[in-house]
């Protein structure tokens, strides 16, 4: 059997861990809906689900026999920082936006990757990466400011979708540092680096604020950082067995399980203009990564 005949075999078992990746980070985004919804602070989610993440990534870097610390320590720990602040915005979004909306905000971050690419590493201007900016921007001024094309409609929490921004923004940062890193480190490590610097920083902020879980709340978290996981692997044997534009594609898919998810558990359905400027996004983005 010839390796043509086996390409799209391995796209079709990409997009299937995709699939199964976008479904863990949609249920993931729900459970901290829900927990939040009991009382559970903010870093006190962030810290279950870092704590979770640290146990499981540990296991799998001592199960390939490398050091857990890595080599290039110094941008090890800048990916787990801003990984760290990204998550707390992302997690903050998720519980003061509906569901749809702050995954939407959250498919910001190609346009700040792309204008990082061309600003760090000096990657060429393309009309692709142009149009992505331009979409992704109307897109957000559609979905956040719909009283500028009907005077009824009302828009959402400006501070929540500022801090939604700030959540793709960091994405887009940590993005970039992890091409940088992927580059001389495992990829086990890297991932490992985020709960190393997670967990210990938001328990430190979490100070005096901790609530104690009760039954369900308890599990809400480790569903957390179980869907969490789900998610992370899907991704990494979706990017090994298809081509990653192809395989990247069917990530949008968990926008759809936003809205499902949104629908079904919180009684949440997007506006007219949410997909209106949602489609908008998408497009930038899906512009932007086929191109590539």
């Amino acid at each position: 059997m010839t390796a043509n005949s086996l390409q799209p075999k391995a796209q079709l078992t990409g997009a299937r861990y995709m699939l199964v990746s976008a479904l863990g980070f949609a249920l993931m985004a729900a459970c901290v809906k829900l927990v939040s919804l009991r009382g559970i602070p903010l870093l006190e989610i962030v810290a279950a689900r870092a704590l979770v993440s640290l146990v499981i990534s540990y296991v799998d870097v001592r199960r390939k026999g490398l050091s857990v610390w890595g080599t290039h320590r110094t941008l090890l720990a800048a990916r787990g920082i801003v990984g760290s602040f990204a998550l707390v915005c992302v997690y903050y979004a998720l519980m003061t936006l509906p569901l749809a909306e702050a995954t939407l905000l959250q498919y910001m971050h190609p346009m700040f990757t792309a204008l990082l690419g061309l600003l760090l590493l000096k990657e060429r201007i393309q009309r692709s990466t142009v149009l992505c900016i331009l979409l992704s921007i109307t897109g957000l001024i559609v979905m956040v400011e719909p009283a500028l094309f009907s005077g009824a409609a009302p828009a959402l929490p400006s501070l929540s979708v500022t801090v939604a921004l700030l959540g793709a923004f960091g994405s887009a940062v940590a993005y970039v540092l992890v091409r940088r890193l992927s580059q001389a480190e495992d990829a086990s490590v890297i991932i490992f680096y985020f709960p190393l610097v997670a967990l210990p920083l938001s328990v430190a902020i979490l100070g005096n604020q901790f609530v104690m879980p009760d039954g369900q709340s308890l599990v809400l978290l480790l569903m957390v950082g179980v869907f969490t996981q789900i998610g992370q692997l899907g991704l990494t044997h979706a990017m090994r067995h298809g081509s990653a534009g192809k395989t990247a594609a069917y990530s949008y898919i968990q926008i759809i399980f936003a809205v499902l998810l949104g629908w079904i558990v919180f009684a949440e359905l997007p506006s007219i203009w949410t997909w209106i400027g949602g489609g908008l996004i998408i497009a930038g983005a899906l512009v932007n990564l086929i191109r590539r």
